[in-house]
């Protein structure tokens, strides 16, 4: 096939030369173009949408009769020509609609931009975007761990990787702009999206989600940081609703992941939250949108609407009377584009603005910065290509070596085994017999998130298989495991409550020497699943019935190795010293299976360390470890204990290590200075590991009131027996700034009590510095991480 080829009329143009800088280009373009032509870059068309019923996230309320029905909206029937007669900004997801063959579903999204490009006025393609929270969400195309995975294994560089290969995938087949990464913080485990996020401190989150955005920008990707801002704190966990949390909350937690993202990863695009904070929807928040993002981090990329947001200022928030008053509030406040299809940028905006109602430089404010994107993607050049010459020519594999290795690489080190009280783990080398229990022992589902292809769109394509090889745990540990006879029993399901499994399950438990109790969730959207978007939960319990099925096997008296697989924390603390062991597995993506296998036979030393408490009990809310004294505490005033099970940070290995000869290079340090923290960490273990060594801090006296402990720093360490390596933190103060009483943030004097150790409690070192002199504001270009060296010794 042919590239596409410009507008009819084929004389060159101003903002086609390259010559001229992209301001130029674009400064041209702009000044040529109509109203309806700049209003049609700010939207978009999702061509054959597959959205039914509960699988949407809209509703069916009508607040008046300019707001059609959403359930009417996901429905419609979208005419190509009709929508796209001035142009296009962006097209959605040309492979995560439906499975479509990587070679075809290339040759077909060039065919749509050759149809754009030849009937536009100026031949300016569109943007094709796509999902890839596990991976590129497309048919064939390889599927990651999931980003809790991800944040569990403490390894940046690893993140970095695996984005990187995400996107190289995505611009081969010609995508532009990538929905990824979720930067939100975890602040209630029974919310359905845990499994999208990096956990739930904001250091661990920043540095995580900032090396995805590095891996998909240097791929050519546009990252989409999202979802901007305090989406995660809904009020009891559920999806789209309002968010309680002060300025201080959001400045001190939600908003540093987003920060770093845009300051430090380069990333080019936001997308906005769903939820009102305080009253205030984000899609409609100048603060949030200009004055945060632009004016103070000085963010010049795109902001892009998450999917209906714009219309749901007028269907669900009711802060808008019609789809076009509800666009003009988003353009006012900073959305630049409106996502998944054009409802509220369309000819109802375009009379707004002709009577004016709305400033026409809005809408030149916002098509500028979709063009100069395009523009710097080279999509105006005269040679441009919708897709590589490497895959007009022959096709592409979407799920090579390289990626899977990756993806095995990151899997294994994102397992973490939470207690191993007799050590029963490494499996014995000459266990006769295992049964592999539960609903997760035979079904590689159970590895992938919800925005991963087979959760997302394979379960209405029921006729076709997964498209990538995923063995699932029984299989993996057959192939570990070659002389053991390993048998199975589901037990029950993951979220039914029928029993009548349980008997086989303990018969079979009765016939070997060890049992394997593999349960957890199961990822979905909308109510479709025990965990993913929509999917938000009461409790905490493990679903359905299988706690049942776990304690009808423990009274078997057989050691079980309780291996859970989920999406987000459950309460383990009923099983602490009663399994032989338990091990947790964040959707460990295709490479699971083989990962746990591995770590249960001793193949792989686990390392992976927790990027959310382990709770204690079903409804030890909220759970997160991010609380000032009394908030993780009861100190006598409460009859309710929140102490988890296992700790943020916690995470045992087949190998010990010892921390000791901390150094804290200054005993006071001036407000606008920094020190070095060292301290030495040795394997005294019998057999090489890898650990993943972290900095607390703590502020015990303040103007407001602080975390007990916070991370910040971490790096991840390999040591021989016996060998030993020096990190050095290098600590500048600015990483002690919060908001003060008056909201500014700032550094204070005061002690400051360090920690370095395997975890947020198990810290092996400890000692403390004085910040001196005056009270100082932090400026938005405030340093943002903790630098680590690491030497070896001796």
């Amino acid at each position: 096939m042919t590239p596409p080829q410009r507008g009819a009329d084929t004389t060159p143009r101003p903002w086609h030369d390259t010559t001229l800088s992209t301001e130029a280009r674009v400064d041209k373009l702009l000044s040529a173009m109509t109203l309806e032509e700049k209003l049609a870059q700010l939207g978009s068309v999702w061509l054959g949408a597959e959205i039914h019923g509960n699988e949407t996230n809209g509703t069916g309320d009508e607040p008046s009769g300019n707001v059609a029905p959403m359930q009417d909206v996901f429905a419609r029937q979208v005419d190509f020509d009709a929508v796209t007669r001035h142009g296009l900004g962006h097209l959605t997801r040309p492979f995560g609609t439906r499975p479509v063959d990587p070679l075809a579903g290339s040759r077909a999204l060039e065919e749509t931009q050759r149809k754009l490009v030849s009937r536009s006025r100026f031949g300016i393609p569109a943007l094709a975007h796509e999902e890839c929270l596990t991976g590129f969400t497309a048919y064939r195309a390889s599927v990651f761990p999931a980003p809790i995975a991800m944040a569990a294994a403490f390894a940046p560089d690893l993140v970095e990787r695996i984005a990187h290969a995400i996107g190289t995938g995505m611009r081969a087949v010609g995508i532009h702009q990538g929905l990824s990464p979720v930067l939100d913080v975890v602040r209630d485990y029974r919310w359905g999206r845990v499994e999208e996020t990096l956990g739930e401190d904001p250091y661990l989150v920043a540095m995580s989600g900032t090396a995805y955005v590095k891996g998909l920008e240097q791929a050519g990707i546009i990252a989409t940081v999202k979802h901007f801002a305090g989406y995660s704190a809904s009020r009891a966990a559920r999806n789209h609703a309002p968010v309680s949390m002060g300025r201080r909350e959001l400045a001190d937690i939600i908003l540093p992941p987003f920060e770093m993202a845009v300051r430090e990863g380069g990333a080019r695009s936001v997308m906005n939250s769903y939820a009102d904070i305080d009253g205030v929807p984000a899609g409609a928040d100048p603060w949030l949108l200009t004055t945060v993002l632009r004016d103070e981090w000085g963010f010049t990329g795109t902001v892009v609407s998450d999917y209906w947001s714009v219309a749901f200022l007028a269907a669900t928030h009711g802060i808008a009377d019609s789809y076009a008053t509800a666009g003009a509030a988003a353009l006012r406040a900073g959305v630049d584009v409106e996502l998944p299809d054009t409802l509220c940028f369309g000819p109802e905006l375009a009379a707004m603005v002709r009577d004016g109602r709305i400033p026409e430089d809005l809408v030149d404010r916002a098509a500028r910065r979709v063009l100069r994107q395009k523009t710097e993607l080279g999509m105006l050049d005269a040679d441009w290509t919708p897709v590589s010459d490497a895959v007009r020519a022959g096709g592409i594999d979407l799920d090579p070596p390289a990626n899977r290795q990756i993806a095995r690489d990151l899997a294994e080190r994102s397992i973490v085994l939470l207690d191993n009280p007799g050590s029963l783990l490494p499996l014995p080398a000459l266990v006769a017999s295992i049964a592999v229990i539960g609903p997760n022992a035979d079904d590689p589902r159970a590895f992938f998130g919800c925005y991963s292809f087979p959760t997302h769109i394979l379960p209405r394509h029921p006729e076709l298989p997964l498209g990538i090889d995923a063995p699932s745990l029984l299989e993996a540990l057959r192939r570990e495991l070659t002389h053991t006879t390993i048998t199975t029993a589901t037990g029950c399901s993951i979220r039914d409550t029928d029993r009548t499994g349980i008997q086989a399950a303990i018969a079979a438990a009765h016939d070997v020497d060890i049992v394997i109790a593999a349960v957890g969730d199961r990822a979905g959207l909308f109510g479709g699943g025990t965990s993913g978007e929509g999917c938000d939960v009461a409790d905490v319990s493990l679903p359905g019935i299988q706690d049942d099925l776990v304690e009808a096997l423990l009274a078997t008296g057989k050691p079980v190795v309780l291996t859970v697989v989920s999406g987000r924390p459950y309460a383990l603390g009923r099983y602490v010293g009663r399994a032989a062991a338990i091990v947790q597995a964040f959707f460990p993506g295709e490479e699971g299976g083989a990962a746990i296998a591995g770590v249960l036979s001793g193949r792989v030393n686990p390392s992976g360390k927790l990027p959310v408490q382990i709770p204690a009990t079903p409804s030890g809310q909220p759970g997160t470890y991010l609380h000032p004294l009394l908030g993780g505490d009861s100190q006598g005033v409460s009859n309710l204990d929140p102490t988890p099970a296992f700790p943020f940070g916690h995470g045992l290995s087949y190998s010990r290590f010892n921390y000791e000869a901390l150094n804290i290079d200054h005993d006071t340090v001036p407000s606008d200075g920094n020190l070095k923290v060292s301290c030495t960490v040795t394997n005294i273990g019998e057999r090489s590991g890898e650990e993943v060594v972290q900095l607390y801090l703590r502020d015990p006296v303040a103007q407001v009131t602080r975390p007990v402990r916070q991370l910040a720093g971490f790096a991840r360490v390999t040591l021989e027996p016996g060998r030993s390596a020096r990190l050095t933190f290098q600590l500048h103060t600015d990483r002690l700034a919060f908001s003060g009483f008056d909201l500014q943030l700032v550094v204070e004097p005061g002690v400051i009590d360090v920690f370095v150790g395997g975890s947020s409690n198990a810290t092996g070192c400890q000692g403390s510095f004085t910040v001196v002199g005056p009270i100082r504001p932090v400026r938005s270009e405030r340093i943002l991480t903790t630098p680590v060296t690491i030497e070896s010794t001796a």
